[in-house]
């Protein structure tokens, strides 16, 4: 089984429903984002995945959450857009494109992150 990694990041602004402390406040990260790939089997160049073509996807979906206030944005509208489930939106996008994601890592301070991927069965 074969992993490459990717990073990419963009900035926005959100705050926290049913929650009580300062994240309830409406607040900023730029975030980080680690794209994840797993697979068997590399292609005529010996690579799983051109990075080229990773990258060109996941910046698509970030671009859409990039300089934005996710709490209006319509997929979040009534939700609570934790790092999680922003690592959920930016998985289930960017799955329609790469097959083999494997995982999304979003990172909302340097030692702060969540993860989301599907289990396997």
């Amino acid at each position: 089984m074969y992993e490459i990694k990717t990073q990419a990041f963009f900035s926005a602004a959100h705050h926290l429903l049913n929650y009580e402390g300062v994240c309830e406040n409406q607040h900023g990260h730029n975030w980080m984002v680690e794209a994840f790939v797993q697979g068997d089997d590399l292609d005529k160049s010996n690579i799983l995945i051109d990075y080229k073509v990773l990258k060109k996807e996941l910046n698509a979906v970030l671009s859409y959450l990039d300089h934005s206030d996710i709490n209006e944005l319509p997929e979040f509208k009534n939700e609570s857009p934790s790092s999680e489930m922003i690592a959920y939106f930016i998985y289930t996008r960017l799955k329609e494109k790469i097959v083999q994601l494997s995982r999304i890592t979003v990172w909302e301070t340097q030692t702060s992150c969540a993860s989301y991927f599907e289990a396997q069965t």
